[in-house]
């Protein structure tokens, strides 16, 4: 591998742009004919978009913004509407990336990164599914270029974007933070990382004046959004417990990394930290704001477990770090593997309820949603009740969604305690309530009605409730009332 030549940062933006345009023009057509239902968490953001808040139960808020304006700007709540964002989001940060590849080593690597970014297998996937990584991206990628524009003697207009921008990106997912970590540990390792005090300041101050809005909202809301967070990182509850270290989750976790950035950018990333950033200072800082998040998660995962799509925040340093180092042998092997699943995903995307193996459907996890809601629909209504009551958070996130015009009422099971989930913190059956309800559930009858048999039990076939039958009951709301 070698050295990227430099050149003058000029002239990279047409090409860079029409190669992301046409990326994601390709990406929008082809998402209007996606076939997958809206997947649990898709649901829940769409949800947070309709009850504007400041905060929520597991995220901070900037998602369910986002999927507000864009179905009221389009006028409708389909699912290609409330993914929309996710392509476009995408498309800003792969050239904002580019920007600072331009500033760092010339257009050529510019053009390299904003390609080598659009076409990663994490922004793929994030292109078919909305999610908070993809909300977060262009804001933190406009964090770390203003930054780094501030260290070259910008002054206090770039210190307020790098400080707004990761504001925002913080109000986007809190792994944001992993940055401002990065910022702190490059300043210590390099002087040339060291902004001016004032300008630092400003920077933080403004961060601070950004997220305080949803700081105050977790401060009334007793920390919800934290207390998740650490229920995710469940070993600090309970350090004690953690007495046998998870090897295998490790491994687990860091051969997923070769899939979300792509095995040969991976590969490549690894090996650039091994040299060093070979000799290049401004790999070398990229390096230090791609590591901690991988080293930070790779630890959660070896003391508890972590999901592939946790350490995602490294990838944008982690882009410009390895594609315009990258010979030219190594980039054009990287575009042939990832830009294969560029293209192969959001086809499957469109042929999700006929690609399958074996019988069963590819992305069967993503189809048959819809259906079970109508079923639990139909069923209320045949039985004259217009109150659907469950405890399981999928079975709320599509009832919510997918019944959204049905004219029916839709409550969690009073939580025992601190609320598992958005369902139960927000739609709480009331207290109050009487009469019957339909109760949805995977498991068995409330305990005051434990003899009485369901009204229906359904049980698909194929798609996401397959093998989990979910059985219907008429049930008096005072039943949660006295205990279950």
């Amino acid at each position: 591998m070698q050295t990227a030549a430099t050149s003058e940062p000029r002239g990279w933006l047409i090409p860079a742009a029409a190669a992301v345009l046409a990326v994601t023009a390709a990406r929008v057509a082809l998402l209007w004919f996606n076939r997958m239902d809206l997947f649990v968490d898709e649901a829940q953001y769409w949800l947070w978009g309709r009850e504007l808040a400041l905060g929520y139960y597991s995220k901070p808020p900037m998602v369910g913004w986002v999927i507000r304006a864009a179905t009221e700007l389009a006028g409708s709540d389909a699912p290609f509407w409330v993914r929309l964002p996710a392509p476009l989001f995408h498309g800003v940060t792969a050239l904002i990336l580019g920007w600072i590849a331009a500033g760092l080593w010339g257009a050529r690597a510019a053009f390299w990164v904003a390609l080598g970014y659009v076409t990663l297998p994490m922004v793929a996937v994030g292109s078919i599914l909305i999610s908070t990584d993809t909300i977060m991206f262009p804001f933190l990628a406009l964090a770390l270029g203003g930054w780094l524009r501030l260290l070259r003697g910008g002054g206090r207009v770039w210190a307020a974007v790098a400080g707004i921008a990761l504001g925002l990106a913080f109000l986007s997912k809190y792994a944001a933070i992993y940055y401002l970590i990065s910022a702190l540990l490059a300043a210590l390792i390099f002087r040339s990382a060291r902004p001016a005090l004032r300008d630092g300041l400003t920077a933080l101050g403004l961060f601070a004046l950004t997220i305080a809005p949803n700081v105050v909202w977790n401060l009334m809301n007793g920390l919800t959004t934290v207390q998740h967070t650490l229920d995710n990182a469940d070993w600090v509850r309970d350090p004690g417990t953690r007495a046998e270290l998870n090897l295998a989750g490790l491994a687990e976790f860091l051969a997923s990394q070769f899939a979300v950035f792509g095995p040969v950018l991976f590969g490549a990333l690894i090996w650039l930290c091994l040299r060093g950033g070979a000799g290049d200072r401004g790999r070398q800082m990229m390096l230090v704001f791609a590591l901690p998040p991988l080293v930070i998660v790779s630890g959660q995962a070896l003391l508890s477990g972590a999901y592939a799509n946790w350490a995602a925040a490294a990838y944008l340093a982690g882009s410009l770090a390895v594609l315009p180092w990258l010979s030219p042998r190594w980039r054009l092997a990287s575009f042939a593997v990832n830009g294969t699943l560029a293209l192969a995903l959001p086809v499957l995307g469109v042929f999700a309820d006929k690609a399958a193996t074996g019988g069963q459907p590819l992305l069967q996890r993503y189809l048959g949603r819809d259906e079970m809601t109508a079923e639990i629909v139909d069923t209320a209504r045949e039985a004259g009740l217009d109150i659907i009551v469950a405890a399981n958070r999928d079975i709320l996130a599509d009832l919510f969604y997918s019944a959204r015009d049905s004219g029916l009422v839709f409550h969690a099971v009073p939580p025992e305690g601190r609320a598992p989930h958005h369902y139960a913190l927000k739609h709480p059956l009331p207290p109050d309530l009487t009469g019957e309800v339909l109760f949805a559930t995977l498991g068995a009858a409330p305990a005051c009605i434990a003899d009485t048999p369901p009204l229906r039990v359904i049980l698909p076939e194929q798609g996401a409730w397959r093998g989990r039958p979910v059985s219907l009951f008429a049930v008096p709301a005072e039943c949660w009332a006295a205990g279950r």
